[in-house]
């Protein structure tokens, strides 16, 4: 059977949810939800993947990614990040443009023209938004990325992702000029409501906890 556009979405989903999850598996109703589709079809395409040996499902239970289904995410997630990085280093994209595009781009096949784009930036390491790029083999690191809310007034960190799924807050961090790799000095926290003062480049600025919930640093 032929792995459409839709099966890699549904793969790539897994992937995703399963590396957020404790014991590597994803409910029904959550991947319904996060693909914003229907419980019905999503509990239709999943037996599909399950005839596919693509995922292991149990009615009423869990499901939980093949090594087979998992190489296909990978692949799927390799290319779109390169293609991220691509648009943002050489077609000069802001960060917050980027995903769409790349999002289309991640369904090409050629192997030979992932792995020469991988040659033509050579062989990155993360993407824009600081995400781990999978290397042709496979090989995925997982990334231990801890929320800018969980830090303590005085602490200084380094800057290393950022939750990418809102347009809105990537053109926030831009404009007050915060970027991937700055140091960040927490200078203060509010009990009220959890929003931080902090200090990058010279600079101060007040930040939401929902801000801070969404950006991932590590402690310098």
């Amino acid at each position: 059977m032929e792995i459409t556009i839709n099966i890699e979405h549904y793969l790539k989903a897994l992937f995703q949810l399963k590396n957020k999850s404790v014991d590597g598996k994803v409910g029904m109703n959550q991947l319904a939800d996060y693909l914003s589709i229907s419980p019905a079809s999503t509990s239709n395409m999943v037996r599909k993947l399950r005839e596919m040996e693509f995922v292991h499902f149990k009615k009423y239970g869990k499901i939980e990614l093949t090594n087979k289904g998992e190489k296909i995410a990978i692949k799927v997630i390799r290319k779109h990040r390169l293609w991220e990085t691509f648009l943002y280093e050489q077609m000069k994209f802001t960060w917050d443009e980027v995903h769409e595009v790349a999002h289309q781009l991640e369904h090409i096949k050629s192997e030979k023209l992932i792995n020469e784009l991988d040659r033509l930036l050579a062989y990155p390491t993360v993407d824009p938004h600081g995400d781990i790029i999978p290397d042709k083999n496979g090989n995925f690191i997982k990334q231990s990325k801890t929320p800018l809310s969980q830090f303590k007034e005085g602490d200084i960190c380094k800057f290393v992702a950022v939750n990418h799924h809102s347009n809105q807050l990537l053109k926030y961090i831009s404009q007050i000029g915060l970027n991937l790799g700055c140091h960040i000095k927490i200078l203060e926290i509010r009990q009220f409501d959890g929003s931080m003062l902090i200090s990058f480049k010279k600079t101060k600025e007040n930040i939401s906890q929902k801000i801070a919930e969404n950006i991932f640093a590590e402690l310098i």
